[in-house]
């Protein structure tokens, strides 16, 4: 993601090290639906009366539309009981003055967004290691996610090499997984001393997360950000095929945008997937969570700001250019993996937040990305982050739209071994 906004990620490494605690994961997966329901057989006894007792199938609901409708609930954690957030996204332990922001829903049209159910949750990932893929919303989201978790059930932060964190819940054995992959493909991103530009190689896996991918039962795919405004150089086949903003540095390579590699990194990833999953012989769930726009008015680097206080209206912004195009390609990468990793046991889902997220230009950090900015004097110049969001906030909707995915077996059709 953006350099300046990151806390850091221009200075990324790795955790190393070894485990500190007893994390295998059990490849045993058990049936949490507790029966065979979506797996009925039908024979010559199959009466009209045992049909009437047959649990209808729900219409599975639509979270990608609706609207923002006010909440008075409190979130269910803050800035002080979870210990996990970032600073730069503690906004109201960092002075944000309003807290409105807090006390809106999203309210699908076709149905209900029930809150997030903590021991659910668990449940569900009992015995699994739950992997987050991606860059510094990736993050976010994880993050997210272990503040809603440890209102019921403390994590303990342990170890492990190549990945970004990792948090494992003892009672459950079951771990959440970080790792720092913003091309989600190999790359090496810009450093401050020195390329000022990307090298991506479009059709080689990350092999940070890749060479784990056995011991991973759900992963979530997060990307975007980090190919839409870093001038970068594409390889593919050990080839140079293009580049993105290359006119900065004076390179003689066709500029190529960013749309075709975005494209092209995806469906190398999931790809890999598939075929690892092959040799292996394992199931997985894959989720491709979609586009997280940004809310800057004015340049990110040149004193852009998000300063809005409520949500828009459905009607009041339209997903549209850049987000929707980046939106359409995961969307559609995603559906034409889903018929080969179906076919080998991996459920593969799309996690749809594009419409959600554009829709709250008053949930990012902001100025509020550093302690009380404004304490001493109103300087001419404010960094504001428009990214990334608060915690608590609407990232929290997130984690509550994946929960239900879950509970709705879209994503967790678990395979027994």
């Amino acid at each position: 993601m953006k350099n300046k906004l990151n806390g850091g990620d221009e200075n990324h490494t790795s955790s190393n090290g070894n485990f500190t605690e007893e994390d295998t994961i059990s490849s045993t997966k058990k049936d949490l639906d507790g029966g065979d329901g979506h797996h009925t057989s039908f024979d010559g006894n199959f009466t009209e009366e045992k049909r009437k007792k047959e649990k209808p199938q729900e219409k599975q609901c639509d979270y990608f539309n609706g609207n923002w409708v006010h909440d008075k609930r409190a979130p269910l954690y803050n800035g002080t009981t979870c210990s996990d957030i970032k600073k730069s996204q503690n906004c109201i332990v960092n002075g944000r003055p309003d807290s409105s922001y807090l006390y809106w829903r999203w309210k699908p049209s076709e149905c209900d967004l029930p809150i997030f159910e903590p021991n659910t949750f668990l449940k569900l990932i009992k015995n699994m290691n739950i992997a987050f893929v991606g860059d510094s919303l990736a993050n976010n989201q994880i993050e997210s996610l272990i503040c809603l978790l440890s209102t019921v059930s403390s994590p303990k932060r342990v170890h492990h090499i190549g990945s970004d964190g990792r948090w494992y819940f003892p009672s459950y054995n079951a771990n959440l997984t970080a790792y720092w992959s913003p091309f989600l493909v190999k790359g090496d991103q810009r450093i401050k001393d020195g390329p000022q530009y990307n090298t991506i190689y479009l059709d080689q896996v990350n092999q940070m997360w890749a060479r784990d991918i056995d011991q991973i039962d759900s992963i979530v795919l997060s990307f975007g950000h980090w190919f839409t405004d870093v001038p970068s150089i594409y390889y593919e086949g050990g080839s140079i095929i293009g580049c993105f903003r290359c006119h900065e540095f004076k390179f003689n390579y066709t500029d190529i945008g960013f749309y075709v590699p975005m494209r092209k990194a995806l469906r190398t990833t999931l790809n890999s997937i598939i075929e690892k999953k092959i040799v292996r012989g394992n199931g997985i769930d894959v989720i491709v969570r979609t586009y997280s726009p940004t809310h800057f008015e004015g340049d990110w680097d040149k004193g852009g700001t998000c300063s809005k206080s409520e949500p828009y209206k459905n009607e009041e912004k339209k997903l549209e250019g850049m987000d929707a195009k980046i939106r359409s390609i995961e969307i559609e990468e995603a559906e034409n993996a889903k018929v080969k990793a179906q076919q080998i046991g991996l459920n593969l889902e799309v996690l749809d937040i594009t419409k959600l997220a554009l829709l709250r230009p008053d949930g990012h950090a902001g100025a509020y990305m550093n302690p009380f900015p404004f304490a001493k004097r109103v300087p001419k110049n404010v960094q504001n982050d428009c990214v990334h969001w608060c915690l608590p906030g609407p990232i929290d909707i997130w984690n509550e739209i994946f929960l239900q995915m879950m509970k709705n077996g879209k994503n967790h059709s678990l395979i027994e071994k």
